[in-house]
């Protein structure tokens, strides 16, 4: 909200997995009325890159991934995607979902304090989830095994860096 954002928006729920998260979206979409719906290729939560398309399936709109660009011009969204060997542009009518890669924003815009101060005062509206089935369970966790400890070697002593190259590490 501190870049320009209308409004936002808060299911006030633990996430458990990407059908219940895409699940929770489409809901908020489909009750505010939004036509267009961007969400990223991979989240930093479940990283299953499938959120978007799931969005649409239940919202049942058409779906765009791998979008690299996107344009208004003339009452047209166009769209630019990449595919295997090249790019391919389509245009599409909203309501509709795009997928999009990493570099879609060339220029990021960087809040100013003045938007960062006015964003603190901005209500977010919260919401309830609603019910979903659970198709996930978690049922173990473990916790990778400690890496070695770093092992320092002289800058002088190169033949005791080889040897353990070559002894321990194994990559020479």
């Amino acid at each position: 909200m501190a870049i320009g954002a209308d409004d936002a928006l808060r299911v006030d729920a633990e996430p458990t997995d990407s059908y219940f998260i895409a699940a929770q979206i489409a809901e908020v979409a489909k009750n505010e009325g939004y036509d267009i719906i961007f969400a990223g290729l991979e989240s930093s939560d479940f990283n299953s890159g499938i959120v978007g398309t799931m969005v649409a399936e239940f919202m049942d709109i058409p779906s765009v991934s791998a979008v690299s660009s996107f344009d208004f011009n003339d009452g047209a969204f166009s769209i630019t995607r990449e595919i295997d060997g090249g790019k391919e542009s389509i245009s599409i009518e909203p309501p509709f979902t795009i997928v999009v890669q990493k570099g879609i924003c060339i220029n990021p815009r960087i809040p100013a304090m003045r938007g960062i101060m006015m964003a603190r005062s901005k209500p977010i509206k919260v919401s309830q989830p609603v019910e979903t089935e659970a198709l996930v369970e978690a049922t173990t966790f473990e916790v990778p095994p400690a890496k070695a400890e770093c092992k320092m070697v002289d800058p002088e002593n190169t033949d005791n860096l080889i040897d353990l190259l070559h002894g321990e590490a194994k990559v020479i």
